[in-house]
């Protein structure tokens, strides 16, 4: 059976001018309640404090291939994105899903105390409120289920949560970053630079 995903709350429902919560009558009535509410002709009946994520499949990876596997169901979900480069792809980092983990609100970014502590909103850190990670990557094919991309920050076996194709007009723009980036970028470049240098000098000995 598919994994479901909590994120803290509770969702209820009026009924007969009595609130009654959703969760008390199972998962799978709470997913029926969850798509019909999309369309819903009242939605005023309907408080949604509470969402659950059915992932919609995982990361494989396999002899230095990395692959996102979707369940068969949301297959015909897939069609047409063979025309995008790239994808954006949601998930879980299901490794730190602990009460402890989800109450982080600050932290030093990369784990580096020289970073100013920075706000979790402010940063790409794994430990948040709501766990959802994002990563760009290249689509080398879709077959099937199962789309080949070039790589991706995940562990294997890592819940997905939706894929986004990556359009340039709507997910690109003029940008600025603060310090602690911008040092880490020059960092980078210095560092690449050097092994440049190195890999070019002639062997000593």
């Amino acid at each position: 059976m598919t994994p479901w995903l909590f994120i803290s709350g509770a969702i209820s429902e009026e009924r007969g001018g009595t609130r009654e919560t959703v969760s008390d009558r199972g998962c799978q009535d709470m997913w029926v309640i969850l798509l019909g509410s999309a369309n819903a002709q009242e939605p005023e009946q309907i408080t949604e404090e509470q969402f659950i994520l059915r992932p919609i499949g995982s990361v494989h990876k396999e002899k230095g291939h990395d692959t996102l596997v979707l369940n068969k169901e949301v297959e015909p979900a897939l069609r047409g994105l063979d025309g995008f480069s790239h994808v954006w792809v949601l998930w879980w980092f299901d490794r730190n899903d602990t009460p402890k983990k989800r109450s982080v609100l600050q932290v030093f970014p990369r784990g580096n105390r020289k970073n100013p502590l920075t706000g979790v909103f402010a940063c790409r850190s794994p430990v948040r409120p709501n766990l959802i990670a994002l990563t760009l990557c290249r689509v080398r094919s879709v077959n099937g289920n199962v789309v080949e991309i070039d790589k991706i920050d995940a562990f294997a076996n890592t819940p997905i949560l939706d894929l986004k194709p990556y359009i340039p007009r709507s997910d690109s723009a003029e940008s600025s970053v603060p310090d602690w980036l911008k040092d880490r970028k020059k960092s980078i470049e210095k560092d690449a630079a050097q092994r440049g240098e190195q890999a070019d000098a002639p062997d000593k000995k």
